[in-house]
């Protein structure tokens, strides 16, 4: 045989199976013959001669039977050797007492053939080897087959006995990868097992117990501590990592051994009171004044989500204290700053996490070090910024309605005046060029106003039913000369599309702000495609925290193939003087115009994009049920005609500012009218208590000193229940409009306002009075 291999003789003490047995009966035979023949009379002799015939034939049979079985056994070895020696599970073949016959190399290899006995090769890899090997000889040989799983030194195996002809037995020992993370070879979880004597001593771990402890314990002492008596009081293990809490049951076992199983558990270790600083559930650091991370425990590490090393400093993993962070340590650690905290950014790559940071100073042995909590503040502070933003977006608001009062009453008087010198100036006058040009700077400078107002909803719209094919079709010729010869504009509108309602003037400026900016998201050229599209919604649309009800709508769609927007600027490009443009090249105002304008008008905004493919905003407007109708815009700059019929009425104008005032009385007694004027809702009260004139129509600012427009119109109307009110103003309409409400018979025109707007008005209000 080759070195991996091992053969044994057959076992003295089973005679029927050798040689050597049939011999001694040969012998046997051979003596009996000799003695009856040289010492016995006749009739014994026969018998004798008889008896060693016959025990000849038994030895010789015996002799036949045994050569047979040696032959069976070795050419089943030499079968097993071929099929086992290079396996890589250990194999053995043995007799029925166990007596090795045969180990095949993976078993030389691991130290287990050289032994004489199936006892032996075990004896070292688990307890009670010699009862173990007894009971499996037993049950194979008693029903061909036995299996069993064994938990060895440093691996877990599975141990078969098979039983096959003329005695031979067939040892397989199957490997299995070593045990990791408290679990057996099959995969399910296996508790850490200890299994002690009498005295104390650790005489087996098993591999979960090992993985637990980290390395091999002698005494329960090494386990549990020499302070802990009574293992049912125990509830911490020392690991080679430190204190592990767990779970102790202890079970009986036979000869005086106890079985201790142990069950990790997540509770924090308690030491004198006091809890483990690892197994605390807060995040937490322990840092020098001058930022040398010394401690961070589980929660903070996975908090931060970064290697935190000896030579981690926290400045290694946060920024963004406005100011240096070791200064910040260092106060904390003098005591300057008592329960304050501030707001950091994680330098994490996968997201961005702000965390809120408390400092407590620790003095230990007269070394002072700080202890850092941190929480989780990224939801907190994305729920301030969208509370500053819309404070933000409110604040600009106000300010913007107290602008536009200002502004808009500025410009009824610059345009207002305008419009009474170009009624005194022909086109061939050397003055009417730059009369016109003040008249459309002023008449810019109002949408300019308007724009300002557009994105925090304030601005006065004048909606109309349009047809938005009509609409493009008009600004077609503009938006091509906006969008330059590199980029196309392809228009494709939906051959029965359904009317809507909305101020045409404020939804081309809409159309012109996002057709611009897709034009600037395509520095190299490409194509911008505005589509328009009857939507019939028959479920309720969820989309970035708007719910879009059930109903027909008009959709239009601006799509480029430009740059992109990041996912995370998304949200923020409604934002009032949000861009992703250059300094210089954009003001951050025209999507929240658009929103703004949109959102007024009933209807609803989003935005798809991606980056390095393009961008798509979609409008969505409720369909009108009537029929698209178009109303010329009035013309920009252009001269004030006077009607060739004069207009007849008494008027009490009531105006704060005092040009606003002499404009609109010029204005109105040129056509006809006349005037009564007051510079406030008291004087108006005045001017009717006196006098008790008839008038035909007030025309009265909102917003006066003292006493406001509708004060004192509701005053004036218990001596006056029929007249008729124009209110005017620089505010927008919605600033008052449920005073309005409570006023009957009752108009708004908005500042700034022409000549010809104010005369139409207080015409068509005393016809219809």
């Amino acid at each position: 045989m080759s070195n991996s291999t091992k053969a044994k003789g057959p076992s003295p003490r089973h005679m029927g199976d050798s040689p050597h047995h049939a011999g001694i009966l040969a012998l046997a035979a051979l003596v009996m013959v000799v003695t009856a023949v040289l010492l016995q009379p006749g009739p014994m002799r026969i018998a004798m001669v008889f008896a060693s015939g016959l025990l000849g034939l038994g030895s010789a049979v015996s002799l036949m039977v045994s050569l047979r079985r040696k032959a069976a056994q070795m050419r089943a070895v030499s079968l097993l050797r071929r099929m086992f020696d290079e396996a890589t599970d250990l194999a053995f073949v043995s007799n029925p007492e166990g007596q090795v016959i045969y180990a095949n190399k993976a078993a030389m290899d691991a130290g287990l053939g050289a032994r004489d006995t199936m006892i032996e090769a075990l004896s070292d890899q688990f307890l009670d080897a010699e009862g173990k090997v007894r009971d499996m000889i037993a049950s194979s040989l008693a029903e061909g087959n036995c299996e069993e799983e064994l938990s060895l030194r440093d691996t877990m195996m599975r141990l078969s006995v098979t039983s096959l002809e003329y005695g031979v037995l067939l040892w397989n020992i199957q490997k299995t990868n070593p045990v990791s993370d408290a679990q057996h070879a099959g995969g399910a979880p296996r508790l850490p097992m200890l299994t002690v004597g009498r005295s104390g001593t650790v005489l087996f771990m098993n591999p979960a117990a090992r993985h637990l402890l980290g390395e091999r314990k002698k005494t329960l002492a090494d386990v549990f501590g020499p302070e802990v008596q009574d293992l049912r009081s125990a509830t911490v293990v020392h690991t080679s990592n430190g204190e592990q809490q767990c779970l102790v049951a202890e079970f009986e076992a036979t000869a005086g051994r106890r079985e201790i199983y142990l069950l990790p558990t997540e509770v924090p270790v308690m030491r004198d009171g006091a809890v483990q600083f690892d197994e605390l559930p807060v995040a937490l650091l322990k840092v020098t004044p001058e930022g040398d991370v010394l401690l961070a425990n589980r929660a903070a590490r996975v908090l931060i989500n970064m290697e935190v090393t000896p030579k981690t400093t926290i400045g290694d993993l946060m920024e963004g204290l406005g100011r240096s962070i070791v200064d910040w340590l260092m106060e904390a650690a003098q005591g300057k700053t008592v329960n304050q905290s501030e707001f950091l950014r994680l330098k994490r790559d996968d997201k961005d996490v702000i965390v809120q940071v408390s400092l407590n100073r620790v003095i230990e042995g007269g070394e002072t070090s700080l202890i850092a909590v941190l929480s989780d503040a990224t939801e907190l502070k994305s729920l301030e910024a969208q509370f500053v933003q819309s404070q933000k977006m409110q604040a600009i608001g106000q300010l913007a309605g107290g602008v536009a009062h200002d502004f808009n009453n500025l410009l009824t008087a610059i345009s207002g005046h305008c419009d009474l010198l170009l009624l005194r100036h022909d086109q061939g006058d050397a003055d009417y060029a730059d009369l016109i040009q003040i008249n459309q700077n002023a008449n810019r400078a109002a949408a300019l106003v308007g724009q300002l107002l557009a994105f925090s909803r304030k601005q006065n719209l004048r909606p109309e039913v349009l047809d938005l094919r009509n609409t493009l079709a008009d600004l077609t010729h503009l938006l091509n000369r906006l969008v330059g010869e590199r980029v196309t504009l392809t228009l494709n509108n939906d051959p029965v599309l359904p009317a809507i309602r909305a101020d045409k003037r404020q939804l081309e400026q809409v159309l012109m702000n996002l057709v611009v900016n897709a034009r600037d998201a395509m520095p190299d050229g490409g194509e911008i495609r505005v589509t328009t599209e009857g939507v019939e919604l028959g479920e309720a649309l969820e989309r970035d925290r708007v719910v879009v009800p059930v109903g027909n709508y008009v959709s239009v769609t601006v799509a480029d193939q430009g740059i992109g927007i990041a996912h995370d600027k998304l949200q923020k490009v409604f934002e009032p003087f949000f861009t992703t443009k250059k300094t210089g090249e954009g003001t951050g105002l025209g999507l929240s115009t658009a929103y703004g304008i949109v959102k007024q008008t009933g209807g609803y905004i989003f935005v798809d994009s991606t980056e390095g493919v393009g961008t798509t905003f979609t409008l969505m407007f409720p369909a009108h049920g009537a029929a698209a109708e178009q109303v010329a815009a009035p013309e920009l700059g252009k001269r004030p005609d006077l009607p060739e019929v004069q207009h007849s009425g008494v008027v009490l104008l009531v105006e704060d500012e005092a040009p606003v005032r002499s404009f609109a009385t010029r204005a109105l007694k040129m056509r006809g009218f006349t005037v009564l004027e007051a510079a406030s809702g008291e004087e108006a009260l005045e001017v009717l208590e006196m006098d008790h004139p008839t008038i035909d129509v007030f025309v009265s600012d909102v917003i006066m000193p003292g006493m406001d427009g509708p004060s004192w119109v509701r005053q004036a109307r218990e001596d006056y229940p029929n007249v008729p009110v124009i209110f005017v103003s620089g505010y927008a309409e919605d600033s008052f409009s449920d005073d309005q409400a409570r006023i009957e018979n009752s108009s708004f025109l908005p500042k700034p306002f022409s000549l010809s707007d104010l005369t139409e008005a207080v015409q068509a209000r005393i016809s219809s009075s």
